[in-house]
């Protein structure tokens, strides 16, 4: 009989390792009656600290045909943690991955994933390994030495970035630690990454379990009703509006409250405007739709916003780009009403607060506002501004935009190209992104047909997550082709998680866009008088500055090196050509490239709106100093939102009506 077999009455004798994988595997959760475990699987790296341990009981268990948590080879470990991320999003945060890495670099390079998840709040298990708990051969190789404190070692760096972190330095922690871990991954309210230091001795330590440790255990993700008098406040408010404007957060789709939020909008008229996470909340064409709000918005909804006397907020967090700052909402008596399970972020902009699941808030509200709706007038005014913003979509999205004046034959805009990806990919694909001016452009321009569609990762903004997390989006409904748009800036970053999609032979299709260097900080440097300084792939010139030809790098070439099809599109119809080719693939063909150039001078319609970037209070250079003073103009419309009885002047070029 194997050690891995052997029993005693009522208890299980496992190493921590194999215990812990036992674990994770019959973890469940529920919501609304439906079961899904809660892990999909795991990702991870082997290596010194885990390959004997946690390596050894996902081996053990593969070699026993026991179902559940299946192994998946990742080649970066920041990449892996953005497929789990990618994957819990799209699956509404009812399941995610594991990610497992060795010790010291492995396991550090998985802090800038947790932190990704933890601000967008995406539930994801991270263990990293650690070193010697006994410090019997200390110090090992990886091993941080502490001049001042000898518990510590580089793990700690995800205590910040990390809703739950503990170190599991002896057996019996463990129980306690999995029970705490699993209470915070499925809370709305506390999700995000946690990370569990397993140090490689403890690993690979045995311990005679409680049989109970392995039962199934179903995790309800329950719906926090709200409070009867808080909706009754926050209908009175409503009724007395004149102007009010719902936003809505990621939130609604959390909550599945999409439905409940068509109908509260249909019924009333109110108008609904999007955060980057709530994008998708009602589907293109709906006459209640007024688009992005904010630096990145429509000039629909962010015209709207400048009037608004009241402001819903439904499942947001109010980032500074959905405020653009706190100037997009200019009436002197603007109020807010916020709907949110999470109280500290309900309470933002001295709103009345609603703590409370988003869906039960809004079917709340729509029950006592029965018979109240917005003046007609107000809905025509809706109607009219979506209408000319949408003409101003169709002509960013026009395929003779390639042929602009001063645009070389064949160079297209990237207005262009995600009007090609938007009009030619099913409604029910994914769109992928997030950095760069694509996730800008995609939350003004993209028109999104299915509530599980869009998929732009903006509360980090992390370069390299588009590759990674596609393949998550991809593993977690493949039904749907998944488009990930990405420039050549991010692209450079992380390309390598398309050798695992080739490898697992996942389906994902990579838009490249090529412009050669940081499309979006170039354009912002410029906006703050810093001339794109430092923001183009260029040899540097005679003078030694960055600013001679274009560097000769081959992206094509290194994606294709990768193992992936790489389709060069150099005009509109080639690129009309290789996105039916690449939709045409089979579903088990691996990652398709599709290599585009474009010109990062020709800009997509401006939101009429700002984001607040510093720009130096004393310069020599004539541009910084322009630009410090329209900085300093800017400034004097952004006010907390507690309703300020003398409400500043907007400088001449911000949002008016």
């Amino acid at each position: 009989m194997s050690e891995r077999s052997e029993q005693s009455v009522g208890s299980v004798r496992l190493t921590v390792a194999q215990a812990t994988v036992r674990f994770l595997a019959a973890q469940l959760s529920e919501r609304d009656g439906q079961q899904n475990p809660f892990f999909a699987g795991v990702l991870g790296i082997f290596g010194h600290g885990n390959v004997a341990g946690i390596g050894q009981a996902l081996m053990e268990r593969e070699e026993h045909d026991e179902p559940g948590l299946p192994y998946v080879l990742a080649r970066n470990e920041q990449a892996m943690v953005h497929t789990a991320v990618g994957f819990a999003k799209q699956r509404r945060r009812l399941q995610t991955w594991v990610c497992t890495a060795s010790v010291g670099p492995g396991s550090t390079n998985m802090a800038t994933g947790a932190a990704l998840a933890t601000i967008n709040r995406i539930p994801v298990l991270l263990l990293p390994s650690g070193t010697f708990a006994t410090r019997a051969s200390g110090p090992v190789l990886q091993e941080l030495e502490h001049p001042m404190a000898g518990d510590v070692s580089v793990n700690d760096v995800f205590r910040p970035v990390t809703r739950f972190f503990d170190r599991v330095s002896r057996p019996e922690q463990l129980p306690s630690v999995l029970l705490s871990a699993m209470a915070v991954l499925t809370d709305p309210v506390r999700t995000g990454a946690v990370a569990l230091d397993l140090p490689q001795d403890v690993q690979a330590e045995a311990f005679d379990w409680p049989a109970g440790l392995f039962a199934p255990r179903v995790w309800r993700i329950g719906r926090a009703p709200a409070e009867q008098g808080a909706l009754d406040a926050a209908a009175d408010l409503i009724r007395g509006a004149h102007r009010p404007l719902i936003v809505a957060g990621g939130g609604v789709h959390y909550s599945g409250a999409e439905d409940a939020l068509d109908e509260l909008s249909a019924r009333t008229g109110i108008p609904v405007a999007e955060t980057q996470a709530g994008k998708g909340a009602l589907l293109h064409g709906h006459p209640n739709l007024v688009g992005a709000v904010g630096s990145t918005g429509t000039t629909a909804a962010n015209s709207l916003a400048v009037k608004a006397d009241l402001v819903i907020g439904i499942g947001t967090r109010w980032t500074d780009f959905s405020t653009a700052s706190r100037t997009v909402f200019r009436s002197p008596d603007v109020r807010f009403i916020n709907l949110n399970v999470v109280r500290s972020d309900a309470v933002k902009h001295a709103a009345l607060e609603v703590v409370a699941d988003a869906r039960d808030a809004v079917d709340g509200l729509t029950k006592r506002l029965s018979g109240w709706s917005v003046p007609g007038s107000y809905r025509e005014e809706q109607q009219r501004l979506w209408r000319d913003w949408d003409a101003q979509v169709e002509l960013a999205y026009a395929e003779d935009a390639a042929t602009r004046e001063g645009l070389p034959d064949g160079l297209l805009t990237q207005g262009s190209v995600l009007g090609a990806v938007n009009r030619l990919s099913d409604p029910r694909d994914v769109v992928v992104c997030a950095a760069g001016s694509m996730p800008g452009d995609l939350h003004k321009l993209w028109r999104v047909r299915d509530a599980y569609g869009y998929h732009v990762e903006y509360g980090y903004s992390c370069m390299g997550y588009e590759i990674p997390a596609a393949i998550g989006v991809r593993l977690a409904d493949p039904s749907r082709d998944v488009f990930a748009m990405v420039g050549d800036g991010g692209y450079l970053m992380m390309p390598t998680e398309l050798v695992t999609a080739v490898q697992e032979r996942i389906k994902i299709i990579v838009v490249l866009v090529q412009n050669h260097g940081f499309g979006s900080i170039g354009s912002l440097s410029q906006t703050l008088g810093s001339q794109r300084f430092g923001t183009s792939y260029r040899y540097r010139d005679g003078a030694g500055h960055l600013a001679g030809d274009f560097l000769p790098v081959d992206l094509a070439a290194n994606a294709r090196s990768l193992g992936a099809t790489v389709l060069v599109a150099a005009s509109i119809d080639e690129l009309h050509e290789a996105i039916r080719t690449a939709k045409a693939a089979p579903d088990r063909s691996g990652p398709v490239v599709i290599h585009v150039s474009t010109d990062p001078f020709v800009a997509t319609p401006d939101s009429a709106a700002w984001w607040d970037v510093p720009v130096s209070e004393v310069s020599g250079v004539d541009s910084t100093r322009e630009a410090r003073n329209r900085y300093e103009q800017h400034k004097t419309a952004q006010h907390p939102y507690v309703r300020p009885t003398d409400p500043p002047e907007p400088p001449n070029d911000a949002v008016t009506l």
